[in-house]
């Protein structure tokens, strides 16, 4: 009847606006069906939104993804010719697109634990899935979760010894570390030679070259290496290894292998851009893994980069990407290249991904005299001197907003949360990001500033990496040299040439940051045009490296403080109305800016330390009076010192996802101890790093230690899984010495802690068996 209905429509003149297409896996027609028009794959309504639009129709059309798994055999593509688009499942726990292939197998024992099957001919893929699991690439170490980088790293990875242990390690992969631990570096054996050394292809990913770091270490993709439960080794002859996890039955698994390193491409150019095109209420799985693809450099930052996602979007304006999940995909899960205006990705769920989350990257082509490696330069006569962007190949007025981030940068570890390169005007706000290698927000470079980064929860961070922070920037724009004298001599007489390329201030505010392994707020090498205010930093405090134009202030950093590291003269750095726990720890300082006055210390001591120093000189001290530090609420009470340097409360509640779903799956930082004088919660038993340690308090604990004198931190338990029980330290210990500071009680033990824990490694002075003996402690796997 309805097929009628329409023929009598036509018949008489009048064409029916076909809206809405369905794609259901359950369709046997690809037609009308119950009064709906139903394509079998997102493919063949792409196809039918073709026709039309080839036909005249221009109006908003709607794909609707029914629940279900939705493999792509090719990227989808969407232009500008299939006009306004939405593309909307059933919700992201029910429909699935997937960059994977079911391979069906006929599987065979090969010895006692590992099984074989053939796959087809020249199949070829980098990740297994079995009943919906990711399965591990035969590997040495074994997988561990909380076995650090990698999840497990050993310095013999590509000894001698070790190749000379396999058959056949041509197209093995090795993961390793920058010597600086500045991110990674990935490459491929082609050979081996005649000294049984691996020769490699590889080692592209990072702008900062180096040697290979000597202990975060880890090889892949070697059949011998196949030696635990979940391991798998695909052979040159089209052989698939299995060694099963329990209880997985072979023979009616579903076995999935990622194809594909793209799944939607949104692509369009700034003169006929892609708009107005949605996607949401799916999930995102299976691409390929990408670390082996060509990468280019951002500018003169640290960073080389794949130029794509499971998602990229590239001369596009008004596009949406909501209320969907990405996980298990092997490279970035969402990436916005070149030009691009007015772009909204929020309410997504983004977790266990192989490279970062969502990176906001425009082109070198809009950026005046560019430079790509550190040491480059381009010579004063010869540069662009214009203010601001060339051409419009840059992201801008971008919101990325109410996305929860966690346990990316599985493979690749130059990689965040957020990224943004040559873009202008990007909010990121109400963001959850942690459980990530490196910085959970990374702004590359000062092209173009303008950006706006507020009420984010960022924590648990810098965990496979070193020097960096929770928020990490650099601003090696056109004025940057390296060398410094040069570079002073050019800022010195081009005093604005700073803002040429950060045109427009980027503010920090209303944040909550932890960084337990680097900066909560960490601004390097560059890094100018900033306002950083009303942040909570729980931990490494904040630092700024050379650079202009900072105003930070009203910020409050727990068990922490201020590190402004090698400034220029006439930088015009601001440092006021903050409440800090430490004194400034400056480093080879020129000047001290604009201002670095009006502050709170928690006590007398702390503020005479940076009084010496020549600032500081209204700056007062006391107890904050916080409302109920123990829970995380620092709002000061009404009586608090603090208000008479200016400070003003700031909402304490209004950190990461706000999205009920969301946020019923977010975690929260830990909330510290407050270990400093004046301010401390004493407690008899403290944890740290793995370990319960408590001050050496009465005589009995001095005789039985052997201690000339009641002082030190006694290590009274150690969880061998951690960093102390990884380390040569003992129960029974007393930590006397930490980087040359000595240690009285657990606060001197932080305070140095706190100072120098980015350094990766603290050197210690322990009494041991009435012995003085050194012992490096690295503080991390």
């Amino acid at each position: 009847m309805f097929r009628l209905s329409i023929l009598m429509l036509m018949f008489i003149g009048c064409k029916p606006i076909v809206s809405d297409l369905y794609v259901s896996k359950n369709n046997d027609s690809s037609d009308f069906n119950d009064g709906k028009i139903v394509l079998s794959t997102l493919e063949e309504a792409i196809n039918k939104v073709n026709r039309l639009r080839n036909n005249g129709k221009l109006h908003p059309i709607t794909i609707h993804l029914e629940a279900g798994e939705h493999r792509i055999t090719s990227p989808i593509r969407i232009g500008n010719e299939q006009g306004s688009l939405k593309l909307i499942g059933a919700g992201n726990d029910k429909t699935i697109i997937k960059g994977s292939k079911k391979l069906n197998l006929s599987w065979q024992k090969h010895n006692s634990t590992i099984w074989i099957a053939k796959v087809e001919k020249n199949e070829i893929f980098d990740a297994l899935y079995i009943n919906g699991k990711p399965q591990i690439m035969a590997r040495y170490p074994n997988y561990e979760e909380n076995g650090g980088h990698w999840q497990g790293h050993a310095a013999d990875a590509l000894s001698k010894e070790r190749i000379s242990s396999w058959s056949n390690p041509i197209g093995a992969f090795l993961h390793v570390m920058h010597s600086g631990e500045w991110g990674d570096f990935h490459y491929k054996i082609t050979e081996i030679d005649e000294n049984g050394e691996a020769k490699l292809i590889g080692g592209h990913q990072n702008n900062r070259p180096s040697k290979m770091h000597e202990k975060y270490r880890m090889v892949e993709n070697v059949f011998e290496e196949l030696d635990s439960p979940g391991e798998w080794y695909l052979d040159t002859h089209d052989n698939l290894y299995y060694w099963p996890m329990e209880n997985i039955d072979l023979a009616n698994a579903l076995v999935e292998a990622s194809e594909q390193k793209h799944l939607i491409e949104i692509v369009g150019t700034e003169e006929k851009p892609v708009s107005n095109v949605e996607i949401s209420n799916l999930k995102f799985e299976h691409t390929q893994r990408t670390f082996m693809e060509k990468y280019e450099p951002l500018l003169r930052s640290d960073w080389t980069i794949y130029r794509g996602g499971a998602i990229f979007i590239e001369g596009a304006q008004d596009i949406k990407i909501e209320n969907c999940e990405f996980t298990n995909l092997g490279g970035n899960a969402i990436f916005v290249s070149n030009f691009n205006r007015n772009i909204e990705i929020s309410n997504n769920h983004i977790h266990k991904i192989g490279a970062s989350a969502i990176c906001l990257v425009g082109s070198p082509e809009a950026v005046r005299s560019p430079s790509f490696q550190y040491n480059e330069f381009m010579p004063l006569p010869k540069m662009d001197t214009i203010k601001g962007p060339k051409n419009n190949k840059y992201p801008s007025n971008v919101l990325v907003d109410n996305n929860l981030i966690y346990k990316i940068g599985r493979i690749e570890k130059q990689t965040a949360g957020v990224e943004i390169a040559m873009a202008m005007n990007i909010t990121v706000s109400n963001n959850s990001i942690y459980d990530v290698p490196r910085a959970g927000i990374n702004i590359g470079d000062g092209t173009w500033g303008g950006h706006i980064i507020e009420y984010n929860d960022v924590f648990n961070t810098v965990l496979e990496s070193g020097d960096h922070g929770a928020f990490n920037s650099w601003g090696r724009d056109r004025f940057w040299h390296p060398n410094r004298e040069t570079m002073d001599g050019i800022v010195e007489a081009n005093p604005q040439m700073p803002t040429w390329d950060a045109t427009q201030t980027t503010i920090i505010r209303n944040n909550r940051f932890r960084c337990d392994h680097g900066w909560d707020i960490d601004l390097d090498d560059g890094s100018s045009n900033y306002q950083i205010y009303n942040n909570l930093c729980l931990n490494g405090g904040i630092k700024l490296r050379e650079g202009f134009n900072r105003t930070v202030e009203n910020n409050i950093t727990i068990n922490n403080g201020f590190h402004p590291h090698v400034w220029f003269k006439n930088s015009n750095d601001i440092f006021k109305s903050n409440i800090v726990f430490t004194e400034h720890r400056d480093i080879r300082l020129q000047e001290w800016g604009k201002e670095v006055d009006f502050n709170f210390f928690p006590d007398q001591k702390t503020l005479l330390a940076s009084q010496n120093k020549g600032v500081d000189k209204h700056s007062i001290f006391g107890d904050p009076l916080f409302e109920d530090a123990k829970s995380g609420n620092y709002k000061l009470k009404n009586n608090s010192r603090a208000f008479e340097i200016g400070f003003k409360n700031f909402d304490m509640t209004g950190f990461g996802v706000k999205n009920k779903k969301l946020k019923a799956l977010a975690k929260t930082p830990n909330t510290p101890i407050i270990f400093f004088s004046g301010v401390s919660e004493k407690s008899s038993v403290y944890e740290w790093l793995g370990a319960k340690i408590k001050n050496i308090t009465t005589i009995e604990e001095r005789s039985a230690a052997g201690l000339n004198k009641t002082a030190g931190v006694l290590i009274t338990s150690i969880d061998e899984n951690s960093i102390i029980g990884n380390s040569e330290l003992k129960v029974g210990d007393v930590i006397i010495s930490c980087q040359g500071l000595e240690i009285n009680e657990f606060a001197n033990l932080m305070k140095s802690f706190q100072n120098d824990s980015w350094l990766g490694k603290l050197d210690l002075l322990v009494f041991r068996n009435q012995k003085d003996l050194k012992i490096e402690l690295a503080l991390k796997k």
